[in-house]
Parts: C-alpha cells; structure tokens; sequence
C-alpha cells in the first residue's frame, strides 16, 4: 500500500508540474499585457496625449517555431483608425514605430487618419519604421528617433519585386513576355499612387513644389528598398526630424521582446558609468584633433 501511494504521489507531482508548465506562458503574457497597459498608460498622462503602438517583431507558430514576420495589415489599419477616431479633438496623439511596413493600403489608411487629426501627432521612431512605417510617420508633425534609427524608402513592391525595376525592364530595348508588361503598367500605377499619398503627407509641412520633389525621391526607388535613412539625412531632406528617443518609450520597447524560443544573439555587460564629459584623454573631441593635426 505505501509503495502504491508513493506512486500516485510520484504522478500526482509530475502531472502537477506539466500543468504549471503549460500555464507559465499564459501567466508570463498576462503579466506583461499588464505592464504594458500601466506603461502606456504613464506615457499617456505624462505627454497629455493618447499613446499608439505599432510594433511588429518576429513571431513563431507554436510548437513548430517556425518564424513568422509581422507586417502592418488591415487588422492593424482597422484598430489604429479606432483608436484615432476615440481620440478627442485637439488632444495630441504619440504613435510609436517599429515595423518593417507592410500593406500600401493599410499605412496609407492610418498615415491619412493621423494627417487629418485635429491635434498634434508624433511619431516615435526608436529603432526603424521602413516602407509603410516611413509613410505613417510621414504624417506626423514631429518625427522622433535615435540617431541611429532609421526610416527608408516608400517605392512599391509587387511581390517579391519593386515597382520601379520592372518598369525599368520594361523600357530596355528588346522583346519583353506580357507578364513583364503587364507588372510594368501596374507598377507605374502603384508609384503614381504611393508619390501622391506621400505629397499629400509632406504639404504639412513645407512648400507643395518642394513636397512634390521629396514624395518623388522617396518613391521613386532611386534607393533599394531596404536603404536606411537616418536622422542626419531626414534632416537634410527637411523633414521635422528630432533626435533622441525619451527613456519612457525606451522603457515601453523593452517590454515588446523577442518571443521565446529564439536564443539572444547579443549580450553585453554595461561599463562603468563613467562622469559627464568626455572620457579620460579625451579632453579634445576626436575631430577636432585631427583637424588640428591637419592644419600642422
């Protein structure tokens, strides 16, 4: 009889430990849901704005782990529209953006809700928002981000191919199939579109024959479509660029991490904070030695 007890006992714990396993995940989403909503809700108080997140990281199907890119869809358009439309008048709205783009229709929905919105909206940009998060954060009145962030290029992709290569195929002398034709018209139709979209945005803020250079340079595809555009260079282009990332929106990121089952392929061991200024032997600015140097 003991030897029997000790032997449910044995499975008693072992189902008890499966079951506490499958519940973790689902405790350790609720807990961060949680954080997220206090985190969110803090930023909101403190900017007096409401707070948006569209943030797209790498996912796997459970079980399999096969991974899966997010991408901004109409699920995405659908509830960044809800959350514009419960936002009152002249309240101020902070959208933050960290996604590879995605639908030309779904950014362009939610950059044109944000362009028509009667308040002040900011887009915060603290790692990249490329292609159709470069056209959200084009409606903004104030483009946040790191120096090192990056937004990119709007040209138009046709599947696997961008729009503006197969209208360059197409004119090239000689004799082209009809699917080549055909991909090269609608392609000329898709940068039509997406420059207009874009124009419309820029007009904001500057001039409209400037505005029309700017949309046609950034859907042209003068540059591949994964080309970074960082802060030094939006500012050239005169878009109303500020840097720095507060550590609020910072904090929230942190919060967004990889899902499990990746293994971290960066880690590191913080320095010693060092005091204000410039590091020991450092009193001169690098570029301003080797200028000295140049001018001996």
């Amino acid at each position: 009889m003991l030897e029997l007890a000790a032997t449910f006992q044995l499975w008693d714990l072992i189902w008890i430990f499966f079951i506490l396993s499958s519940l973790q995940p689902l405790v350790q989403k609720q807990l961060l849901a949680s954080a997220r909503r206090r985190t969110l809700a803090a930023i909101a108080a403190k900017r007096d704005a409401t707070v948006i997140t569209l943030i797209h990281r790498q996912e796997t199907i459970s079980l399999l782990g096969i991974p899966l890119v997010r991408h901004i869809d109409i699920d995405d358009s659908e509830s960044v529209l809800r959350a514009i439309r419960e936002t009152p008048p002249g309240r101020a709205i902070e959208i933050v953006l960290h996604t590879p783009g995605g639908l030309v229709l779904a950014a362009s929905q939610i950059a044109r809700a944000l362009r028509d919105h009667d308040g002040r909206v900011v887009a915060v940009v603290p790692h990249y928002a490329m292609s159709g998060g470069t056209l959200i954060a084009l409606a903004a009145d104030e483009i946040v981000l790191d120096r090192h962030a990056a937004l990119g290029p709007i040209d138009p992709q046709l599947g696997q191919y961008p729009a503006a290569s197969l209208v360059e195929v197409a004119s090239m002398p000689g004799r082209h199939d009809d699917q080549t034709l055909i991909l090269a018209d609608v392609g000329r139709k898709a940068l039509r579109q997406v420059e207009t979209v874009a124009r419309e945005l820029l007009e904001r803020h500057m001039e409209p024959g400037r505005a029309r250079e700017l949309a046609r340079l950034l859907a042209s595809g003068v540059w591949t479509h994964d080309h970074p555009l960082m802060a030094s260079e939006l500012e050239q282009l005169g878009l109303p660029v500020r840097v720095g990332v507060p550590d609020a929106e910072r904090a929230l990121m942190r919060l967004y991490p990889q899902p499990r089952g990746r293994e971290a392929a960066v880690e590191y061991v913080p320095g010693r904070p060092l005091p204000p200024g410039l590091p020991p032997g450092r009193e001169v600015p690098r570029h301003r030695s080797r200028t000295a140097g140049a001018e001996r």
